[in-house]
């Protein structure tokens, strides 16, 4: 979906596909049959119109800018780039994994924390954890653990 901007005109976001090739191109200082290329070795997909043009985002443009430095600069092959670009995405969605983990650990601390943990005996005599309001399972523990519990130790 793309914003208003402060002036009332449209603002698009970086992810919204918005150029044809040839702007695309000229954006990114490089011939429409390179970003064609790029298209077919999945360096960069842009969306496809219903006839099945291509349209360029800002993000597609900048990503088409730092295929060509690579490529140019660092003189690094295409094959390579490929690679690179695929373990920065690789890394990007690890570290949102991380992110996610991060804050489940946080609301189990804060659980923790509240007292929300509750105890049970199980019907083998096992001490077992349930949520508040919840009973232990009907299995049948063949458990011959004693637990002692001390207050305040």
């Amino acid at each position: 979906m793309s914003a208003m901007g402060a002036g009332g005109g449209f603002t698009p976001r970086d992810e919204d596909p918005v150029f044809v090739i040839s702007v695309a191109a000229q954006l990114a200082g490089m011939h429409a049959q390179t970003l064609r290329q790029y298209d077919r070795l999945g360096l960069v997909s842009p969306s496809r119109t219903r006839g099945g043009g291509r349209r360029y985002s800002a993000r597609d443009v900048a990503r088409l800018r730092e295929v060509q430095r690579l490529s140019q600069d660092e003189g690094i092959s295409l094959a390579g780039i490929q690679r690179i670009l695929e373990l920065q995405n690789q890394v990007a969605a690890l570290q949102s994994r991380v992110g996610e983990l991060t804050a489940e650990v946080e609301r189990a601390r804060a659980a923790l924390a509240t007292g929300s943990r509750v105890f049970a005996a199980g019907r083998g005599g096992d001490v077992v954890a349930v949520r508040a309001g919840q009973r232990p399972s009907r299995t049948v523990s063949r458990s011959q653990s004693l637990v002692i519990w001390r207050p305040g130790t």
